[in-house]
């Protein structure tokens, strides 16, 4: 059993909040001031009860309207329909635009066969108006679809996915452990973006509640790296997909998993 990132993009944000397509090679960072620079990483994990995804992305379309996401699961053998899990950290317009096949003005449901695990609290908060990167036009078809399960706190969805409200990133932000074959793996949403926030870790501005995410990627990486898990990183410029490593002097580091 393997992931895969279905890398949507490379993308300028400044304070419109609007995501703009960004190649080094064609466009200059200076020519975008105030903008932050980020990656999009939805995630496949293979499992032996069908294909289970990590977030959706922006829900981007090729020229001929096919979503990337589409395009990205068909490179690895499958259909929308094969998918069983679509595990939802929280619901910010960069993880959630995929959720939804938007075609013609009408919505459908991205992944009909899937059931899609959000936390109550972070559905509550999307209509609640706080946060522009809530897209409700999105969820309205996903709660129409009767495939949303919403879940609370912490628990297990089957024997090998489990999620737990984490908070940080959002107040209703919740991380996955999804153990399949041999892997453990760990998706830590926007509380563990990016494999570099394990050295330098910050406290972020754009987190609810920075100090809350600063101590929670303490602990994951903590637990984690003598438990060998396999990190996904959703926001990811050097490598998405990572492992740790010990080092002869007993202390860890992050490696790339290929």
């Amino acid at each position: 059993m393997q992931a895969y990132s279905l890398f949507e993009g490379s993308f300028s944000v400044d304070a419109s909040k609007k995501f703009i397509p960004f190649d080094p090679a064609l466009h200059n960072a200076t020519d975008r001031p105030g903008s932050m620079f980020i990656q999009v990483h939805p995630f496949l994990i293979e499992s032996p009860n069908g294909p289970i995804l990590c977030d959706t992305g922006l829900g981007l379309k090729d020229e001929n309207g096919t979503l990337l996401l589409y395009q990205n699961l068909k490179k690895m053998g499958y259909e929308p329909k094969d998918v069983k899990y679509v595990l939802m950290s929280h619901l910010h317009k960069d993880h959630a635009g995929g959720m939804v096949n938007f075609e013609d003005g009408v919505g459908r449901i991205a992944f009909p066969e899937a059931e899609y695990i959000v936390q109550r609290g972070e559905w509550e908060d999307a209509y609640s108006g706080i946060n522009p990167s809530y897209r409700t036009e999105i969820f309205d078809v996903v709660q129409r679809s009767g495939n949303l399960n919403l879940v609370e706190g912490a628990g297990s969805v089957n024997h090998e996915i489990a999620f737990k409200r984490s908070g940080g990133h959002t107040r209703n932000h919740q991380v996955f452990h999804i153990e399949t074959g041999d892997n453990h793996y760990f998706f830590g949403g926007d509380v563990l973006p990016k494999p570099e926030e394990i050295i330098h870790n910050h406290i972020a501005k754009y987190d609810d509640n920075g100090r809350l995410s600063k101590q929670l990627r303490q602990e994951y990486w903590k637990q984690g790296a003598p438990e060998n898990w396999i990190y996904l990183f959703y926001h990811a410029k050097s490598f998405a997909i990572g492992q740790p490593k010990l080092r002869s002097d007993g202390t860890y580091e992050m490696i790339e998993v290929k």
